[in-house]
């Protein structure tokens, strides 16, 4: 389909709404709109088809002579290059931050595991000092009762004698 130029569109698009249609133009407007799909649909195909060419030019043309394959293979060994270097950093910087986590995680439950430790003894030492104390006064209680009782006896023998 010719495709005509703006001014010429934009003319022919004012008459036509300028002048009214008659009903006899309302069956030609149904034939041009039937045309233009049927245009549609022959133009489409043959559009993808010349884009598939382009496209397959494009990719053919760099290998059409000895020197343009080699520029283009030389050219895909950089792109190449490039992107296994660019991987690599990628992957030094995950380990480098799995290794600095690891470490921080680490430091931190040696650091939990080593205040835990320090409660627990601080615990362990009081109680047993409690214990002691405790034991230490029911030892001097029992003493103390023993003797009373000692005592008692010592009495009563002595009163008895």
């Amino acid at each position: 389909m010719a495709e005509k130029s703006k001014t010429t569109k934009s003319s022919t698009s004012a008459k036509a709404k300028a002048q009214p249609k008659p009903a006899a133009k309302a069956t030609t407007g149904s034939a041009q709109q039937a045309r233009s799909a049927a245009e549609t649909a022959v133009d489409l195909p043959v559009g993808v088809v010349l884009g598939a060419t382009d496209r397959l030019a494009e990719l053919v043309e760099p290998f059409t002579d000895r020197s343009g394959a080699e520029r283009q293979l030389k050219s895909y060994g950089t792109q190449l290059r490039r992107t296994v270097k660019r991987t690599e950093r990628r992957g030094a910087t995950a380990r480098r931050k799995a290794t600095r986590e690891a470490q921080k995680t680490r430091t931190r439950v040696e650091r939990e595991a080593r205040k835990r430790r320090r409660s627990v003894e601080t615990t362990l030492k009081r109680n047993r000092d409690e214990v002691e104390q405790r034991v230490r006064k029911a030892i001097e209680a029992q003493t103390s009762r023993a003797q009373d009782l000692v005592d008692q006896v010592s009495e009563q023998l002595s009163s008895l004698r």
